[in-house]
């Protein structure tokens, strides 16, 4: 198997026409298809179903192609990697984010990557917990914010800000007694909304309930979209359970009410994580330390609110 072979079979891929791939890597088509039929030989599959439409992946062509991108993704960091030893960091840096992080996070995290690395090309890229796990063990990611629900052993990471977590619903116009916090035991038995398993606060949630002797969550949808979820609390479907940072906005407005978790409080626990099997790219160690500088400074400054920064006083310490 070849190097070369790989970057063929993810033009391939990607193009989904044998021809624009034989141009994108400026080779022949026929030489293109012999390259290919030599892989598949050598790997014992079928990797493409060809039609007159174009050619799409088989189950064993989509398990290959992650393994693909990952090889080929680690080969370009080890070069950019020796040619930075001399410069300044460069090269690609791809770093995962779930969607309840993303509001506080994202745009920081972009300027000062840009102001301080200005030759590394940041990818930001929004996902499901779950999914982000996949694809940092896979080596789709080099680098991603993951919750610390006890099953991050995988990884290599370090835990940096803790959150607490409220209940939040639907701002209701009626008079009444102005409530500041909420049991976690009420809060458990209220209609909520959380994101399906193994997604987001739902294991967080659900595990603390168990600790604490309480009921299981009274889910009554499965919603893993912030978008989803925002509607669903402004139509009055239902409550969550969440920080407040990815609604403060709605919060702030008096659209929406947070009520923080009391008896046992409830909080999270971000971590900055990278695969322990792969190493980090030059670029990839420089955008960690730049997150890291942002999230500490993000909690300091109360940017990040309800969010309290607990990694190591160094910040030249990352993971562990």
């Amino acid at each position: 198997m070849e190097l070369r072979q790989l970057r063929y079979f993810v033009a391939i891929a990607e193009h989904g026409t044998f021809s624009k791939a034989a141009a994108k890597v400026h080779i022949a088509q026929s030489a293109l298809s012999h390259q290919l039929a030599q892989l598949e030989e050598e790997l014992g599959a079928a990797l493409f179903l060809r039609s007159r439409r174009g050619a799409t992946l088989t189950e064993a062509g989509a398990l290959f192609h992650v393994h693909a991108l990952s090889i080929l993704r680690q080969v370009a960091d080890a070069q950019a990697s020796v040619s930075s030893m001399l410069s300044a960091p460069s090269g690609r840096v791809i770093f995962g984010l779930p969607h309840s992080v993303s509001h506080a996070l994202a745009l920081p995290i972009i300027a000062a990557v840009r102001l301080e690395l200005p030759l590394v090309n940041l990818e930001l890229t929004e996902e499901l917990t779950g999914n982000l796990s996949q694809q940092l063990q896979a080596g789709a990611l080099h680098l991603s914010v993951l919750f610390d629900d006890g099953h991050l052993g995988e990884f290599l990471y370090e835990c940096l800000v803790s959150e607490r977590m409220s209940l939040i619903d639907q701002l209701s116009g009626a008079p009444g007694r102005i409530r500041t916090s909420v049991s976690f035991r009420e809060a458990l038995s209220q209609p909520l909304i959380l994101p399906a398993q193994p997604h987001g606060v739902r294991p967080i949630i659900e595990d603390a309930a168990l600790e604490a002797g309480l009921p299981p969550p009274n889910v009554v949808a499965d919603i893993s979209s912030i978008s989803i979820l925002r509607n669903s609390l402004l139509a009055g479907l239902g409550k969550t359970i969440l920080p407040i940072m990815p609604l403060k906005a709605e919060i702030e407005e008096g659209l929406l009410r947070s009520l923080p978790i009391r008896s046992p409080a409830l909080t999270r626990t971000v971590a900055l994580c990278h695969a322990r099997h792969i190493p980090l790219s030059t670029a990839a160690q420089a955008v960690s330390v730049v997150a890291r500088r942002v999230m500490k400074e993000l909690c300091q400054k109360k940017v990040w609110t309800d969010a309290t920064f607990i990694g190591a006083k160094s910040d030249d310490s990352f993971f562990r």
